[in-house]
């Protein structure tokens, strides 16, 4: 059975055109983690019929190329429950929901995935999902919306529909979002569900460049895209380093010693190191062995 990579370890979820054969096709060129066939803002409704017609084939593809494979239906009530039919038949290993504002919607979700799985001979509970949150009353109840399911295990903030439900001015600096991407990050990391950043949807790579290392340095562990040639930008960032991992080895093993000799704890180059110090590298050091271990094959 093939070895998916665990959302925790996901760092670049990519939307990409639900019909554009070429664009999906080249997908895996990216090295995006996770491939998303996007049914929704990306696929006009006329195109729609078509690009669930290459699920079956396109998820295989995807997998043959190590992605993890994902998929954006519609809302439930608008062309969602046509999108799932067609699309699980591909057995995808997410399925995004765009828009989600109540706990319901997720349940509903749930429920409707657990009927295709059983129609179609998927394994019960296998299929992950990925609340999109995109409105303000989105956002306050993510807590609770990260929690409607068993299956969830990530959750999703967008960009331009936040800020069109905000009535905020979009810019490349991102700062009409800062407090949104601060309040989504806190709401998941209580719900203990993976917080995948807000897509960069400006083209420049120095700006997604420094967008994701803001988003690094609040926490944030992934983050989505919509440009694939910005994927190898975010990896290379929300993965840790050789100097950090060095480092954060160093800072374990001289407080490990300090505490030992009965300090409560140690100086290292001009910082005191106390336990939450202590316990974000021991974090970083455990991320870095599991991402090295994924991709060793172990």
């Amino acid at each position: 059975m093939r070895r998916l990579r665990p959302a925790h370890l996901c760092r670049s979820w990519l939307f990409l055109e639900g019909a554009n054969e070429e664009v999906l096709a080249h997908a895996p060129q990216s090295g995006a983690d996770v491939l998303i066939q996007e049914l929704e803002d990306f696929t006009p409704p006329a195109l729609r019929p078509a690009a669930r017609a290459l699920a079956i084939d396109l998820y295989a593809a995807w997998r043959s190329a190590g992605a993890m494979v994902a998929v954006r239906v519609n809302p439930l009530d608008q062309d969602g429950m046509d999108d799932l039919a067609a699309v699980m038949r591909g057995a995808p290993d997410i399925v995004a929901l765009p828009k989600v504002a109540e706990p319901h919607h997720v349940a509903r979700l749930d429920e409707a995935v657990t009927r295709f799985e059983r129609s179609y001979g998927i394994p019960e509970g296998s299929t992950a999902l990925l609340p999109n949150i995109e409105f303000a009353r989105g956002l306050v109840q993510t807590g609770a919306i990260a929690q409607a399911s068993r299956r969830t295990s990530a959750c999703l903030m967008a960009s331009e529909d936040m800020a069109a439900d905000l009535g905020a001015e979009r810019g490349p600096d991102g700062a009409e979002l800062a407090y949104c991407r601060q309040r989504f990050l806190v709401e998941c990391v209580a719900a203990n569900v993976v917080a995948v950043d807000c897509p960069y949807t400006f083209s420049d790579a120095e700006g997604v460049a420094h967008e994701t290392r803001w988003a690094r340095r609040l926490g944030y562990v992934a983050k989505s895209l919509v440009a694939p040639a910005h994927a190898s930008i975010i990896n290379g960032i929300l993965s840790p380093g050789e100097d950090e991992l060095r480092r954060a080895r160093r800072l374990v093993a001289e407080f490990d010693a300090a505490r030992a000799a009965g300090q409560a704890r140690v100086e290292l180059d001009g910082a005191l190191v106390e336990l939450p110090a202590y316990f974000n590298a021991k974090r970083l050091l455990a991320r870095g062995e599991a991402m090295q271990a994924f991709e060793r094959g172990a």
